[in-house]
């Protein structure tokens, strides 16, 4: 991934850009090797790219300048694919209340090939915490991204806000 100049994240699965970001951050952190490196996003199209980032971070892994090189937001398919170049450490996906779709697949492939699993977003950026309400979500700045998330939006709201005041009373 880089930053573009309006400081988006452009997702970039070339090796020459893995391999720059990679020597930029060891240079950032003023270390000599970065402990777990990780794609956080599969290329869009599912392409070849994809084969070619997991050969550059193996390549910087069998370099020395990172441990254990990871994955976040592959679904079981691409691990397999990744798999076939170099071992997957870990897998970063999205799991909470409200996205549980990972425990049919992804967490079941990751237990049986001992893959560890560093989930995100547990509380669903903010909506599972309690302190979210419809008129806090319907009043979110318009570039933020949850006004684009249908898990804020309604219907889906009312019952996740529900779901969340059922917890609540225990």
């Amino acid at each position: 991934m880089r930053w573009d100049s309006q400081g988006r994240v452009s997702k970039v699965h070339k090796r020459d850009s893995i391999l720059k970001e990679c020597e930029d951050s060891l240079r950032r952190l003023q270390a000599d090797v970065i402990d777990l490196y990780q794609v956080h996003w599969p290329p869009e199209d599912n392409g070849p790219d994809l084969e070619e980032s997991r050969q550059a971070m193996a390549d910087l892994q069998q370099q020395g300048k990172v441990r254990w090189i990871g994955v976040s937001n592959y679904n079981v398919e691409q691990m397999k694919r990744l798999e076939k170049i170099a071992p997957i450490t870990s897998d970063q996906p999205p799991y909470s209340l409200l996205r549980r779709k990972i425990e049919t697949d992804v967490l079941p492939y990751c237990e049986e090939r001992n893959i560890g699993t560093i989930i995100y977003s547990p509380m669903l950026p903010g909506l599972l915490t309690g302190a979210m309400t419809k008129e806090r979500a319907e009043n979110l700045p318009a570039d933020d991204w949850r006004t684009h998330n249908p898990e804020f939006r309604e219907p889906k709201l009312s019952k996740n806000l529900e779901l969340v005041d059922r917890i609540r009373a225990g």
